[in-house]
């Protein structure tokens, strides 16, 4: 699977309050987002 390095503008508290859910439940943000934009556009690489 290729990567890209993205950069992306968002509330600076609502950022850190999101990093700090997602550590708390073991998960990694970035994937989070993946997942988001993949369940948008009614993808999953999986299948």
């Amino acid at each position: 699977m290729n990567t890209k390095n993205i950069t992306l503008k968002v509330n600076a508290d609502l950022y850190d309050r999101y990093r700090e859910f997602c550590k708390k439940k073991g998960w990694i943000a970035s994937r989070q987002f993946e997942i988001m934009m993949e369940e948008q556009m009614g993808e999953n690489e999986d299948d």
